[in-house]
């Protein structure tokens, strides 16, 4: 079986028109495949569409602030790839004089750039042999060389067969033809295996193992995890407090409003017996209203969160702490936030007013 030359003429015959496929540009590439990190291509593109017309080039990214970044990213979920990135294209602009590096070891060192990126990048870009190895690659692999292998072994066993048949080819396109491969046909559920050109050399088929392969390592269970929202009206300013997450915590550099964890939810009379809620208003304040319940799921945690209004007539009645921010409401939908926290002022202040 020559398995590199029959998936490059099924990828020349085959392969998505995606934009990011009609260019060269180092840059355009490390965009979209930063954007496309844990993204499946429908929901990437509007995204790439966007950061490739605002940003053509590193330098204007590098010169962008990282609100402005962040906001732009809303809604993709994983904001370290935004951050990295930002910090990536200001590495190229310093270390690199704004010239995107050539070289793979180069590229690896930008913030962010994994294995998996800067292959991708030096072999698509510069037609560098450099085979990659994501979740497609490993499946087709896994699947067409019969791997059982699981974790570090099985990376291994991959990498190593992508290297050897990538050989005089086009890197790039081989590659990406393994990629796509996984994406539209050995896909991980119902793969189309009547229709698949590997069909007679499928050791996964063969041996009934298309459904086992790449073997899972059971994930851990998500934790819970219980946010209780002030949302703090300001009356005579037509204003709202907001709260930069600055810490080292899910969602950093996002805004989100105050907020009181706890390990239950609370109803309003139990929250505003808390320490915390002293912390922030006197005894007088009360929560007027309070929302039915959010559920956010992350990747290693459910957000499960309510929000809580509480009036106040003047900034003098709350304790203000450093990373909250006062915000007028014709400008709350200016500000990056988390998907939680945009479904909620959709909700309630859909014009911002």
């Amino acid at each position: 079986m020559d398995f590199a030359s029959q998936i490059l003429k099924w990828y020349r015959k085959e392969k998505r028109n995606l934009p990011w496929r009609s260019t060269r540009d180092p840059y355009l590439i490390w965009l979209s495949e930063v954007i496309l990190q844990q993204t499946r291509v429908d929901q990437g593109m509007d995204y790439y569409l966007r950061f490739s017309e605002k940003y053509p080039h590193v330098k204007m990214l590098a010169e962008a602030s990282e609100r402005e970044v962040l906001k732009m990213w809303q809604g993709l979920g994983y904001y370290s790839r935004a951050r990295n990135m930002l910090f990536a294209a200001r590495q190229i602009l310093a270390e690199f004089n704004g010239v995107f590096p050539s070289d793979y070891e180069q590229i690896r060192k930008l913030k962010g750039v994994g294995e998996y990126t800067a292959a991708a990048i030096a072999s698509i870009a510069y037609g560098q042999k450099v085979a990659v190895v994501d979740g497609n690659v490993k499946r087709v692999i896994s699947r067409l060389f019969g791997l059982e292998s699981t974790g570090n072994d099985l990376y291994k066993m991959v990498k190593q067969i992508m290297s050897e048949q990538i050989g005089f080819h086009s890197p790039g396109d081989f590659n990406q033809a393994v990629m796509e491969f996984g994406a539209l046909y050995c896909v991980p559920k119902n793969p189309l295996c009547d229709q698949c050109i590997f069909f007679d050399h499928c050791v996964a088929r063969k041996k009934t193992l298309v459904d086992r392969l790449p073997v899972k390592i059971p994930g851990k269970k998500p934790k819970p995890r219980y946010f209780s929202y002030l949302v703090i009206n300001i009356r005579e300013e037509n204003n709202i407090v907001m709260k930069k997450r600055d810490e080292n915590d899910i969602w950093k550099n996002l805004y989100d409003f105050p907020l009181i964890e706890t390990n239950m939810t609370l109803s309003a009379e139990d929250l505003q017996k808390k320490p915390a809620w002293g912390a922030c208003f006197g005894k007088e304040q009360q929560i007027r209203e309070s929302s039915g319940l959010y559920r956010h799921q992350l990747t290693h945690r459910t957000i499960i969160a309510q929000f809580h209004f509480v009036d106040i007539s003047a900034i003098s009645e709350l304790s203000l702490q450093d990373n909250w921010e006062i915000i007028s409401l014709e400008n709350i939908n200016s500000l990056p936030v988390p998907r939680l926290i945009e479904r909620f002022i959709s909700t309630y202040y859909p014009f911002g007013v």
